[in-house]
């Protein structure tokens, strides 16, 4: 830790949605205007050995924790998986305890119910939008009732946990919110967290932003994620032209990167992915198309040079680096990190000694509620990185500083090394499985009956499905395990995915089944009061049809998506 004293920096991190690498002038993209983000590009130390991903929210918990997200609960992205265990230390817990304000803005992606929202882990203002994306059947209903159409604009938003219509794009008013937040508290150091759902499908923006590359010899999709490029280019301009505005800029860190690569639902015709500089595959992948991300660190005042970084960096070092630059220790009450602190290669500063020269991260993701060994699993270093696609590879390696764009397995021709990092792996996987216990990968429980949430929303991002795995399908069975603080009275109330016509539906609390007939115009179905006793519960509710029906469960049976729950 650094004795030397400095006025505590402000903190300002933004992290873009299925953003890739290729996205950007500054790294050669032949067709995106991102000014704004070049010249923040010039004046920062560029991370351009920075692995993230593979998904949403594992980033998110690795980004915010500084450890692995398989040690998070954070599994995955939906069916219950995406939710923080709450003694989890978060970068504004830390900062928070030492006299920051904090605020988060946008997408957060680790739990919409307590005890794992923004506004329960640490932050003190928040506005955000539920699930992975504003409109997703996770979301408020009102905004899954325009998702794929017009989402994006005046969408309903959740304000310190309660949800409030907004005026606007999505985008821009993460940054208005984000502006308002740093007006009031730029006279105390604060921390400023904005994560926009953009670029990330359904392709929405305005005509004005996307209109020039529709002229372009370009596919259409791909001219629609390049105008919503823009657009957070633009927003990262005003965000930048504030600060300066208002003698900010010389003593806040403002980090800019994205959370994994191109998402395959805004390929092109022939699934082709957008320009990527060559870089192999997408989200989802460990390739680098999936996981090489940008990652800008800009801080006059620490002295942080404007130059590229080569060593292998991870979203586990963003926390480190902020506390060691924010001259905060590591409380020791806290979980270990993982990560390390960059300041050793992003400053001349030789307090700091820079990572080992022999450092590796580790990345593993892939559906279910565990992870398989050497399914989609990942070790990287500064030039090697060997990857197993599947729990049936023997293993790919690859020599990252002569073949970045991973077109040669060399694993033949270097066997002790690809043999040396799959060791470390298992090694790794085998430390992260126990740091729960038995219990390591359970996903974390909603909790109902708090006086901190008053109303909760079950939806189907936090299911736990009986059959298939998707969060929109009609046909499947879900249901939510919850955990009720205390014996009490519920005003219950549950919506389907369509309204139906007519007919009982049931609701299922534990072995106690109610049911109700009567449908609200608005779609909503109300029961009667009902006292739930303490502890943990299983509900779920369904209706059953009349006649066949291809989209429901069994032929038969349609479960409710949203089961709102009232003290």
């Amino acid at each position: 830790m650094h004795t030397h004293t400095r006025s505590r920096p402000n903190v300002i991190l933004f992290i873009a949605d299925d953003l890739a690498w290729g996205d950007l002038c500054c790294h050669d993209n032949p067709y995106v205007h991102t000014p704004n983000l070049d010249r923040l590009h010039a004046q920062s130390a560029r991370l351009e050995h920075y692995c993230s991903g593979p998904l949403c929210s594992p980033a998110r918990a690795s980004l915010l924790t500084g450890r692995y997200h398989l040690r998070t609960r954070v599994i995955d992205t939906y069916c219950g998986r995406s939710n923080i265990d709450p003694n989890e230390r978060t970068i504004a817990h830390a900062l928070s305890k030492s006299g920051y304000q904090c605020g988060a803005f946008g997408k957060w992606h680790l739990g919409d119910c307590y005890p794992s929202r923004a506004i329960d882990m640490g932050f003190d203002t928040t506005v955000m939008h539920n699930a992975g994306g504003i409109g997703q059947p996770g979301d408020h209903p009102l905004n899954n009732a325009r998702w794929q159409k017009d989402s994006y604009f005046d969408p309903i938003l959740y304000s310190n946990g309660e949800p409030k219509p907004y005026r606007g794009y999505c985008a821009d008013i993460f940054i208005d919110e984000a502006i308002r937040f740093i007006d009031k508290n730029k006279d105390q150091p604060f921390f400023t967290y904005i994560a926009t759902n953009t670029p990330h499908t359904p392709l929405i923006v305005a005509n004005e932003w996307s209109e020039k590359y529709l002229k372009m010899d370009i596919d259409p999709k791909h001219a629609k994620i390049y105008g919503m490029i823009e657009n957070i280019d633009y927003n990262i301009g005003r965000l930048m032209a504030h600060l300066e505005r208002h003698g900010l800029t010389e003593n806040s860190i403002l980090i800019f990167t994205s959370d994994h690569g191109p998402c395959s639902s805004a390929d092109g015709a022939d699934n082709r992915i957008r320009w990527n500089a060559g870089l192999r595959d997408r989200k989802g992948s460990l390739y680098q198309g999936g996981v090489k991300v940008p990652n800008f660190i800009r801080y006059p005042a620490g002295l942080i040079k404007q130059q590229a970084v080569t060593r292998i960096t991870s979203p586990v070092d963003i926390l480190p680096t902020v506390m060691d630059f924010c001259n905060i220790a590591e409380s020791t009450n806290c979980p270990s990190i993982d990560g390390v602190s960059l300041r050793g290669v992003l400053t001349d500063d030789s307090e700091t000694p820079p990572p080992p020269a022999d450092r590796k991260v580790y990345m593993q993701w892939h559906r279910g509620d565990v992870p398989i060994p050497h399914r989609n699993a990942a070790v990287i270093g500064d030039r090697f990185k060997y990857y197993t696609p599947n729990e049936n590879s023997s293993g790919e390696l690859y020599d990252l500083k002569n073949d970045p764009c991973e077109t040669h397995d060399i694993a033949n021709e270097f066997p002790e090394q690809a043999k040396s990092m799959r060791k470390d792996y298992l090694k790794w996987l085998f430390d992260v499985a126990g740091t729960r216990g038995v219990g390591t990968f359970d996903s974390q429980a909603i909790h109902i009956g708090s006086s901190v949430e008053r109303s909760t929303l079950l939806t189907t991002n936090d299911w736990r499905l009986v059959t298939g795995e998707d969060w929109d399908r009609t046909d499947l069975r879900g249901y939510w395990q919850v955990k009720n603080l205390k014996e009490q009275q519920y005003n219950i109330r549950v919506r389907f995915k369509q309204k139906p016509d007519r007919g009982l539906v049931f609701l299922s609390i534990n072995d106690t089944i109610l049911t109700a007939d009567k449908i609200e115009p608005d779609g909503w179905i109300q029961f009667d009061k009902q006292v739930i006793h303490e502890g943990y519960i299983r509900i779920e509710s369904w209706i059953e049809k009349h006649s066949n029906d291809s989209e429901s469960y069994l032929q038969r049976f349609q479960c409710a998506c949203y089961i709102e729950l009232s003290s």
